[in-house]
């Protein structure tokens, strides 16, 4: 379980697809002060878990890594972008690995409160993103 409770609070750029879908789409409508538990479908999350993304590599893949345990997790240059993957079984020379989010499979439970709505200024809306610090252009 993860909680934002006395962290700072998620800030996003509504209609960008800056958080998950389901998410969003509950969001949409929301005022300030508005406060609702909703559960979100894998479909309209992290999607499901494909068993196609398992893969067996050889362990000379995780060059630099002396010793490679299951539930260690790797970030992936793929064709589809930047993807991170996890050790499930190592046996041998031979690592198996789940390229699925971690979240993937799982219906999500949300309990929001709305504490602030504005409208972006035209850096965000240039940018497609909301600058919180870590984001540098």
């Amino acid at each position: 379980m993860h909680s934002s409770i006395g962290q700072q609070s998620l800030s996003y750029l509504h209609g960008r697809q800056n958080i998950i879908i389901g998410l969003e789409n509950a969001l949409s409508g929301k005022n300030i002060g508005d406060k609702f538990n909703v559960d979100i479908p894998p479909e309209e999350a992290y999607g499901a878990r494909d068993d196609a993304l398992f893969q067996e590599l050889p362990r000379e893949v995780f060059q630099g890594v002396n010793k490679i345990e299951p539930g260690m997790q790797f970030y992936s240059e793929t064709e589809h972008g930047v993807q991170m993957i996890t050790v499930t079984r190592v046996e041998g020379d031979t690592v198996t690995i789940d390229g699925n989010h971690p979240l993937a499979g799982q219906t999500l439970h949300f309990e929001v409160e709305v504490i602030d709505v504005r409208d972006a200024t035209e850096e965000k809306l240039q940018h497609g993103h909301v600058h919180d610090g870590s984001h540098h252009h």
